[in-house]
């Protein structure tokens, strides 16, 4: 056999392997995006209920603010139907995540030792329940003390002459002077403060999953997390005021979440940092005296 036929035949031997991953992966991707539709077309079918359950704080704080029938409106024909077509994509993305996350951890998984497998899948598993975690405290607690905050201006007046009324002094409640200042609200508009709020608490809820991640693999120790908390607090800050609407409470409510977040992260990556020194002993590489941290934050 010649040098050239050779050569022909460890180029066809190593692309085999490519050839078989990149089937793999087509399949892998063809699954997660049909659960994707799947999920998709669940939510759309139910997406006024879905709908009505991400207007439930608004609706509460109008009722409570006096409006005793809460009425949301659209100004364009299409504006109902891609409002709709929002939800689903958003819940379908929720829905369809167990299997995406399932194709993808099998993707990975061959590539990966038992050790590395060990570690990884808890935070697979981790991930979608703090974004679930984080998305119902937006839902039960900031969004209604956003929609409070804001409604509570132009609808107190209306709140006052309901409560003068309910008093059965009708008289004085119809003897006002001044422009009314009612809120129609946007479906579209409301939605969107419903859905940052969400998302933003959601994603900020995956701070103690993407920390230990990097303390596992030696991108951030807990003395380095320990000596940039004043670096953290600014950008904590930075988050909240980016991401949640301009007023004070939900802007503290996120910081001090965060916040707290953070200091659960040191104490996860120090969890992680502690197991692997003790693991290093064990196996004879580290000195009982020694830390596997120590050049680190001596050069700190």
């Amino acid at each position: 056999m010649s040098q050239n036929e050779m050569l022909h035949d460890e180029v066809e031997d190593s692309s085999a392997p490519l050839i078989e991953h990149l089937a793999e992966l087509r399949t892998r991707l063809i699954r997660a995006v049909l659960a994707f539709f799947v999920g998709m077309v669940i939510c759309f079918t139910f997406g006024g209920a879905i709908l009505d359950f991400l207007l439930m704080p608004i609706e509460k704080t109008m009722r409570s603010l006096g409006n005793p029938n809460p009425v949301m409106q659209y100004t364009a024909p299409q504006e109902y139907f891609f409002t709709l077509i929002r939800i689903s994509m958003v819940g379908g993305l929720m829905l369809s995540f167990p299997v995406i996350g399932t194709q993808l951890w099998r993707f990975v998984a061959p590539g990966l030792y038992r050790n590395e497998k060990n570690a990884f899948l808890p935070f697979l598993i981790a991930s979608p329940a703090l974004f679930l975690l984080g998305a119902a405290f937006a839902h039960y607690v900031v969004v209604p003390l956003a929609m409070a905050f804001f409604l509570g201006f132009a609808d107190l007046p209306s709140f006052v002459a309901a409560l003068v009324v309910a008093q059965g002094d009708a008289d004085v409640a119809s003897v006002k002077s001044g422009i009314d200042i009612v809120f129609n609200g946007k479906v579209n508009e409301t939605l969107d403060i419903t859905l940052k709020m969400i998302v933003a608490f959601g994603l900020c809820f995956q701070l103690p999953v993407l920390l230990t991640l990097m303390g596992k693999a030696g991108l951030a120790t807990a003395h380095g997390l320990r000596s940039t908390r004043k670096y953290a607090v600014v950008g904590i800050l930075l988050v909240a005021a980016l991401v949640t609407p301009p007023d004070v409470t939900t802007q503290l409510i996120l910081f001090v979440v965060v916040y707290g977040l953070y200091e659960v992260s040191i104490f996860l990556v120090g969890r992680v940092e502690k197991k692997r020194t003790e693991e290093l002993r064990a196996a004879g590489i580290l000195d009982e005296d020694e830390d596997l941290y120590d050049d680190y934050e001596d050069h700190e």
